[in-house]
């Protein structure tokens, strides 16, 4: 049975929404495990916690289809390899199917969807090339079920993206690359915190630790969707 990673020095993670919440939870907890990591961000900075020689911040923003492959190409350039892939990036418009307008829902499918698949198809030969690739693609429990109907149109992008990740997984399968989508519930990032403050959520440093476990298990152990709630629902 093949290994998983021993030694994660020197293999290059890139994170989509890097600047804060799931994003810098799974950038930091990879960089403390020693690997380098391209943050890709629509506003780039560098963060407090980062070791520079080991951090690239890159401009990134998923409504911008140019930003994608010129982020990769910065990536490979600084490091010379990619060996994963997480696209965390995501936004949220509370509206029924029928209510949300055709340029909000636009954004939520390119945020989403669209963006993603972008993203890993530029990357794609360096995923091949390292024999273990990796791709977290963060959906959310809205991936799995419709909790209502505000979140209705969110949730037609996000089961878009639990797709996405399943279809790389058997696009990549072959090459060694494995592909899981994310799917939490509530997660205390700023945004949903300031929403609901007395509910109980997930800490985004949770994230961080099961991204880290998928991306580091070895080629043998394929774990396609990973459902996480702070809360009993029925099924999750």
């Amino acid at each position: 049975m093949q290994e998983a990673y021993m030694v994660e020095s020197g293999r290059v993670i890139m994170v989509s929404g890097a600047a804060r919440g799931m994003g810098a939870a799974i950038a930091r907890k990879f960089h403390d495990e020693g690997w380098c990591v391209s943050l890709g961000m629509r506003t780039p900075h560098m963060p407090a916690w980062a070791d520079g020689e080991r951090v690239l911040v890159s401009r990134y923003d998923a409504l911008d289809a140019a930003t994608e492959a010129a982020w990769v190409k910065e990536t490979q350039a600084r490091f010379g390899r990619i060996d994963a892939v997480v696209a965390n990036a995501g936004i949220g418009t509370w509206k029924s199917v029928i209510d949300i307008s055709e340029r909000d829902m636009d954004d939520m499918l390119e945020v989403h969807i669209k963006s993603p698949r972008r993203l890993v198809a530029a990357a794609w030969d360096q995923l091949v090339a390292c024999g273990q690739g990796r791709v977290i693609v963060i959906g959310s429990l809205s991936s799995k079920r419709v909790y209502d109907a505000d979140s209705g149109a969110y949730a037609v992008s996000k089961f878009g993206s639990l797709a996405l990740a399943h279809a790389i997984r058997h696009a990549g399968f072959d090459h060694g690359i494995r592909s899981t989508v994310i799917c939490p519930g509530f997660v205390k990032t700023d945004m949903v915190a300031g929403m609901m403050p007395d509910l109980k959520m997930t800490p985004p440093e949770e994230i961080g630790r099961i991204a880290h476990f998928l991306v580091t298990s070895p080629n043998e152990v394929s774990i396609s969707e990973v459902p996480v709630n702070c809360r009993a629902e029925e099924s999750f």
